[in-house]
């Protein structure tokens, strides 16, 4: 039996154009907020089906975190507060970046941020990203320098690992939140890793990217489930709702109309999906 059920397109999203989409987030009042990361904007789809877009033209999103405060984290060229009035705060814009990818929180509100240091999209060969932790008071550390590509970020139950994709390894690598070093949770077996969420149980979604589905892997390493989706490119996952067992789904394509591209599939999960805390920094 699969972990996952009743997947569907959301139509008010699929009746738009978008190109990639990422960042998929279930708000609390169960509005879903994503980006269209090449067209540009943040967006959200209320329950009534209404879709709005929140900020325009930013492109590069790659992750949306709840903000303590209220409103969103987004990423791009650098990381913001995006706050309820519409009004922005800069989080991270370190030298040397080129942008920030995904993006997780600590149950203390640390920011967790996937630093890019070259730019893939533009053939610049590879140079190793960083895992950054940016704390309520300010402080930045860094948790690994050993992502090439850093993509999905998630947090173990028990609060002492952090889960992060490597896009360009197809890899999961675990990482001490406490310090000391990296290993290797995941390789994928087809695809790569793109976004990832973790449930109540510690198994850890992976999006496979251009491998069209999602694999549910083990805390200890081992595939539990490849779980096959109506896209060709599957770029994130993410848990939400009353029960946490509401999952969004973010792609590239769909198979309903190619010429609308990405979409957001909604799901259901026979296991509930780990908190997801807010940003306090």
């Amino acid at each position: 039996m699969s972990a996952l059920s009743e997947v569907e397109p959301v139509a008010a999203v699929l009746g738009r154009a978008h190109t990639l989409l990422e960042g998929p987030r279930i708000g609390p009042d169960g509005e879903l907020l994503y980006s269209d990361v090449i067209a540009g904007g943040l967006f959200s789809c209320s329950p009534a089906g209404e879709v709005s877009e929140l900020l325009p033209r930013r492109r590069g999103i790659g992750g949306v975190m709840p903000h303590a405060d209220g409103g969103w984290v987004i990423s791009g060229r650098t990381v913001i507060h995006l706050r309820p009035d519409g009004s922005q705060r800069e989080l991270l814009g370190q030298d040397g970046a080129c942008g920030y990818n995904d993006l997780f929180a600590t149950p203390s509100g640390d920011l967790l941020a996937g630093e890019l240091r070259y730019r893939p999209m533009a053939g610049e060969e590879p140079r190793d990203g960083r895992l950054l932790a940016l704390t309520p008071g300010g402080d930045v550390r860094t948790l690994s320098d050993c992502v090439t590509w850093p993509n999905g970020i998630g947090l173990s139950p028990d609060g002492e690992s952090v889960y992060v994709s490597d896009y360009a390894r197809a890899l999961v690598l675990v990482v001490p939140l406490g310090g000391g070093p990296e290993r290797v949770l995941f390789t994928s077996p087809r695809g790569s890793a793109d976004g990832l969420a973790v449930d109540s149980e510690g198994f850890v979604w992976v999006a496979l990217g251009e491998g069209g589905g999602i694999a549910r892997v083990a805390p200890r390493g081992d595939v539990s489930e490849i779980i096959d989706l109506p896209a060709s490119f599957v770029s994130s996952v993410s848990f939400g709702g009353t029960d946490m067992r509401d999952v969004l789904i973010s792609t590239a394509d769909n198979e309903v109309d190619a010429a609308l591209g990405g979409t957001l599939l909604r799901a259901r999960s026979a296991v509930a999906g780990a908190p997801v805390p807010a940003v306090r920094a």
